[in-house]
């Protein structure tokens, strides 16, 4: 999963990062990945940035500021909308961090191309599948094992039904 925590829909440098992420976004769509954003915007300006970029991933309003306050990321340089200091967090499943962007400075944020390399590092290590050009793998689904490829032992209702 990638979690951006967002200063908000008023912020060019958010729109324009949002903006890239939406295209990344349909390669996360079939690559089993979830994007979700959180902002400090009440929950109209929250769908207005939504629906403003394009994008069609999960929005969170935060205006409540909870999650500046828990995790101790206000901006203090802006005390006119109090966001929090942008981040972007990459999470290995049962959210574990992998890495954590900090966005303050536009070019602290990353790429579409830095999530990539990301993702494809979580990818690899909790996918055992990742390399099924390996002979154990070969022989395993030959033997009718194909409890180590996806959907790893469930069918593929199974693996539906759980994302919802």
């Amino acid at each position: 999963m990638v979690l951006v925590l967002s200063r908000g829909g008023f912020c060019p440098k958010d729109r324009r990062q949002h903006e890239g992420l939406v295209q990344l976004h349909r390669e996360l769509e079939v690559a089993y990945c979830r994007l979700v954003t959180i902002s400090t915007d009440n929950i109209t300006e929250t769908n207005e940035y939504r629906t403003g970029v394009g994008a069609h991933w999960p929005f969170l309003s935060d205006a409540g500021r909870i999650v500046q306050k828990d995790l101790d990321i206000a901006e203090y340089t802006d005390p006119l909308h109090n966001p929090m200091i942008p981040h972007v967090i990459v999470l290995e499943p049962d959210l574990v961090v992998y890495k954590i962007y900090n966005g303050y400075w536009f070019f602290g944020r990353p790429t579409v191309e830095d999530l990539r390399q990301d993702l494809r590092s979580v990818v690899r290590k909790c996918r055992p599948d990742w390399d099924i050009t390996r002979p154990e793998l070969r022989s395993a689904w030959q033997q009718g094992r194909k409890d180590g490829f996806f959907p790893y032992g469930k069918t593929y209702v199974q693996t539906l039904a759980e994302q919802d």
